[in-house]
């Protein structure tokens, strides 16, 4: 057997980390970011936990059981806990957006042009997938999980009452040629593929969308992608009354099957070169508000490619099938391809005309349309985004050092949010599980007892730059350790086990235990900084994602080898927060770090 299934057959499985470690583990992660007296007060609440033969014992078996019984005994839970179960709009609070380098065309056949190659280069991806020739990928020499990658095309959310599910036609009789295209709030079906199955060429699909947009150009139609943006609850009742009418259910269905989306967007507001790249973050994330592109949208699609008039590009996705390191590699190849020249043109078989979707608008609709609007503009108002690029140094500055790039930008954030609030607060950085099969994602915790020792020295006058160095290599020496243990094949970081034995309990209907109840426990889940970094990433792009908490920031950072792209999200409605202002004090870290570090003699440590 050889190919994509021996491969992940060869996977090791998840394992299920020591108890005792992961408490101690769990009380050493407090120590930094809640009070002495409530780490006194949990600490009671772990040694009630770990008793021999008490509640975490029990709870460590029945999730061993799981792991003996399952490819996976995370992964279920934690698309339906982390996602699935999740009622919070997706768009913002769970589905990402990546910006793209701007396009150099300015004019609609440009826009078009690079739409059409862009479609090629995506369905060109797609036949590395199908035909399983997608070259395995690696991460510290090992070998990685490649199933993420057999979910992102041709697969949709559907809204539940409770939650929601996900459904996935890139297998088997149901599987469909066509990818969905939206212009002027307008869908269409599109195939893709000739009759002999070979996926069509640029210049075919070109004519293609020419034919889309001429047929599309009135304005005034209803969005009815905009309902997608509403909490799923709500989206989930509209969907139900939504698809009671035969001719809407049949265009939502061509909706979901397609492989993906592609928007043509309309422009947008002129905009001066330092808000440009923030203005098309936001475009990314939720499309403008209902005036501009929101409309053009289906967020529960997986993959939504979006091109613009002016030439700004990028995607928004659907985070519950994959991770971003999937979607990057997708997007570097695609962006390879639309610079790649012309292929031979084929001979011009005439295509049929694009499908257009129609939707029967009764007034129940039209008024759930009008309140997604309203909770869509409201929402848009609430995000602050500001994306930078920190253009003094990237990579090669901490790599000259022999220091983890991470590590660096990690210890600089935990600088900038202490000077900003003279406190650090639980910071979550999303590491890959991937070397598993079916695996995600875990924690690295990068606010921790060295990375304080070394924010509270840093602007104490009396301390010698040698022993600010010392600590700050300390602190990046700390955060090295945490991601190595995280990738490390043991499993070892502490919070999807902590939420694993939270989720036995409610599975084996016992009484929640204390330590799930305490307020520590809230504090070390409440998080303030939720940041990801775009890794491997061969293309100068920016993902952004909106904050976790209503009082929290989402950072999320490309370190190329000269530059860094950072984008930082904020709510307005949060007086305490400003993305701007930690952007200022993060650029000032990052500088200050350097200036201490050359300007101190290498220490021996």
């Amino acid at each position: 057997e050889t190919g994509y299934l021996a491969h992940q057959e060869g996977l090791p499985r998840l394992p299920v980390p020591a108890l005792q470690q992961t408490l101690d583990r769990y009380l050493l992660a407090l120590q930094p970011i809640v009070s002495e007296e409530e780490l006194n007060h949990t600490k009671g609440l772990v040694d009630e936990f770990r008793k021999s033969g008490g509640i975490g014992e029990r709870l460590q078996q029945g999730l061993q059981r799981r792991a003996r019984k399952t490819e996976n005994w995370l992964s279920e839970w934690w698309l339906k806990n982390a996602y699935l179960e999740y009622r919070l709009p997706v768009v913002v609070h769970s589905s990402p957006g990546v910006v793209l380098p701007k396009q150099e065309f300015l004019d609609r056949q440009g826009q078009l042009r690079f739409a059409a190659k862009l479609i090629e280069g995506v369905l060109d991806f797609k036949t590395m997938i199908d035909k399983e020739t997608l070259p395995v990928e690696y991460l510290g020499g090992k070998p990685l999980c490649m199933n993420q990658y057999y979910q992102i095309f041709s697969s949709c959310r559907i809204p539940g009452p409770k939650h929601d599910s996900i459904v996935n036609y890139a297998k088997g009789k149901k599987w469909s040629p066509h990818i969905t295209v939206v212009h002027n709030f307008q869908f269409f079906e599109l195939a893709v593929y000739s009759s002999d199955g070979s996926p069509l060429i640029a210049d075919q699909i070109f004519i293609q969308l020419e034919k889309i947009w001429n047929t599309s150009l009135q304005t005034n139609k209803e969005p009815i992608g905009i309902l997608t943006t509403n909490h799923r609850n709500s989206w989930a009742k509209a969907y139900n009354n939504l698809i009671k009418d035969k001719t809407n259910k049949e265009s939502v269905r061509s909706i979901e099957k397609s492989i993906f989306i592609v928007c043509l967007d309309a422009p947008m507001p002129r905009a001066s070169e330092d808000i440009y790249k923030s203005r098309v973050a936001a475009q990314m994330l939720h499309g403008g508000g209902s005036r501009w592109n929101s409309g053009n949208r289906w967020f529960d699609k997986t993959l939504q490619f979006i091109i613009a008039e002016d030439g700004s590009c990028g995607l928004a996705y659907e985070h519950a099938p994959s991770e971003g390191p999937p979607i990057v590699t997708l997007l570097d190849h695609v962006v390879e391809y639309t610079k790649k020249p012309q292929h031979v043109r084929s001979p011009m078989i005439p295509l049929q005309m694009p499908k257009k979707l129609r939707f029967n608008i009764t007034p129940e609709i039209k008024n759930d349309i009008e309140k997604a609007k309203q909770n869509l503009n409201i929402m848009v108002q609430d995000l602050d985004i500001k994306v930078t690029v920190f253009h003094y140094f990237g990579k090669n500055f901490p790599k000259s050092e022999k220091l983890s790039p991470d590590a660096f930008i990690q210890m600089a954030l935990q600088l900038a949010y202490y000077r900003m609030y003279g406190q650090p607060c639980a910071t979550y950085e999303s590491a890959s599980l991937r070397m598993f099969h079916l695996g995600r994602t875990d924690t690295i915790r990068s606010a921790s007892v060295s990375s304080l020792k070394f924010v509270e020295a840093m602007d104490k006058p009396n301390k010698q730059n040698q022993e600010k160095v010392d600590l700050l290599r300390r602190a990046m020496q700390a955060h090295r350790q945490y991601t190595d243990m995280v990738s490390a094949l043991t499993g070892n970081a502490i919070d999807r086990h902590l939420l694993g034995l939270k989720l036995q309990a409610i599975e084996d209907l016992v009484s929640m235990p204390e330590l799930f109840m305490d307020t520590a426990y809230a504090v070390a889940m409440h998080f303030n900084l939720s940041t990801s970094q775009v890794r491997r990433s061969q293309t100068d792009c920016v993902m952004c994602f909106g904050p976790v908490v209503p009082d929290g920031y989402g950072v999320c950072y490309n370190p190329m080898e000269e530059h860094i792209n950072f984008a930082i999200s904020a709510f307005n409605s949060c007086a305490e927060t400003n993305a701007a202002h930690l952007a200022h004090y993060l650029e000032t870290a990052l500088l200050d770090m350097r200036l201490l570090l050359q300007s101190t003699p290498k220490s021996k440590l």
